[in-house]
């Protein structure tokens, strides 16, 4: 039994299955059951609704109809749960469950076109938008190396694809800020300042701006983030400020009490919650995880100030740090793992890595179904090994003050 189990963890260890071919091959087979998969499922969607008798685009729905709200002079209707359900109804029927929008209102902002266009048109025209953005950060952070297809089947670009969600515009915003940050620190400031939308992704950003001496990038995404509050009450008005503030009790509550479902989500509060632990242990673990992301992208600060690892270690410690983190924001994972598979590529990889890449690529489609079916949350803990490997390479490696011209490119080449 010994000698068996010593002959996994071998295997596991150097992983020397994994070859390029092999991954690309795999990569180019989920690519494709994928969309197969995607296909079939909206055909047999009746009237917008699919099989499971949610709208096409679910979380959309939320969006699409705030929109409308605002747009009919409305905005703070979308915090309250009456108004704005009964829009996602007239949208989709009596029997269409409701999808809250917890958002400050600078998300209406960026939400306001939306129900310009009919809803299906609309949820294609985001999806397309945020896609192609994302899809120019991801080439850009993985490279000539790594193969177009491991980037098109990430499960996460289905996850989010399929919610509707806006995933693919968090990740293009820290990711594209990242990139640029050496070159453009004011566009990447303003990139960052824009993550006011979804407060809960930006809590490691000005901490790795401050321990990366950022001060250029600090100071623009400080006055980007005044600027969408400012606008949002230009446009809006401070009632939607006041029922945003309002609604926030019931956005807590949808975390404590799982009325998101534990299973869907990927943070230490989550899983401890999943796992039955109390409320308090809850939060006291995701605050000692969030403390120690933020000690270990210091850390890296110290011992290789501007590494190429700043973007990576900040996405990975972003992921870490908050408690409200669901499958679909997973889209920001990408970026810490092209990374290091590209380097990985570039210079051999160490032991476990492949295995702990190769885990973290399949786990937007693992997570939520082991957590479910189990009770096993996986999530945390892959998140960590990842920003392990990435601490680890980062830490190694030679200041580079002109990562972002190193990269950009490898976006124009694809």
């Amino acid at each position: 039994m010994r000698a068996l189990m010593r002959r996994c963890a071998a295997v596991l260890r150097d992983a020397d299955w994994l070859n390029r071919e092999r991954a690309v091959a795999y990569a180019r087979i989920l690519f494709l059951l994928s969309f197969a998969g995607a296909l079939i499922w909206i055909g047999l969607a009746h009237g917008g609704v699919d099989r499971a008798g949610k709208p096409l685009g679910t979380d959309f729905v939320s969006f699409w109809t705030a929109s409308k709200l605002a747009l009919g002079g409305r905005a703070a209707d979308a915090y309250d749960v009456v108004a704005h359900w009964a829009a996602q109804k007239a949208l989709f029927g009596e029997t269409v469950a409701y999808t809250a929008f917890f958002y400050p209102p600078p998300y209406l902002l960026i939400c306001l076109p939306l129900a310009a266009l009919p809803y299906f048109a609309s949820l294609a025209a985001w999806l397309a938008a945020t896609g192609v953005a994302y899809w120019r950060v991801l080439r850009a952070w993985a490279g000539p190396r790594v193969e177009a297809f491991a980037l098109l089947a990430f499960p996460a670009f289905l996850v989010n694809a399929g919610h509707g969600q806006n995933g693919f515009l968090s990740a293009a915003l820290i990711g594209g800020g990242a990139l640029l940050i050496d070159r453009r620190p004011i566009v990447a400031g303003l990139c960052f300042g824009a993550l006011i939308y979804k407060p809960q992704l930006a809590l490691m950003i000005p901490i790795a701006l401050i321990v990366g001496r950022r001060w250029t990038s600090l100071a623009a995404a400080a006055v980007g983030a005044g600027a969408l509050i400012t606008a949002s009450w230009i446009a809006f008005g401070g009632a939607a400020w006041r029922a945003f503030l309002a609604a926030a009790p019931l956005a807590r509550a949808t975390l404590e009490r799982n009325l998101v479902g534990d299973e869907k989500m990927q943070s230490v509060f989550a899983a401890v919650r999943l796992l039955h632990g109390p409320l308090a242990l809850a939060y006291g673990l995701q605050a000692l995880t969030a403390l120690g992301a933020a000690a270990a992208l210091v850390w890296l600060a110290k011992r290789r100030l501007r590494s190429e690892a700043e973007g990576p270690a900040m996405v990975a410690a972003t992921l870490l740090a908050s408690p409200f983190l669901l499958d679909y924001d997973l889209t920001l994972l990408a970026i810490p793992l092209c990374w290091v598979a590209r380097e990985g590529l570039r210079a051999g990889f160490a032991p476990w890595e492949k295995s702990v890449l190769a885990l973290a690529y399949a786990l937007p489609l693992l997570s939520r179904v082991l957590a479910g079916a189990m009770g096993l949350p996986i999530a945390p803990l892959t998140i960590a090994a990842v920003f392990y490997f990435v601490l680890k390479r980062g830490a190694a490696s030679a200041q580079s003050p002109n990562r972002s011209a190193k990269l950009l490119p490898a976006a124009e080449e694809s």
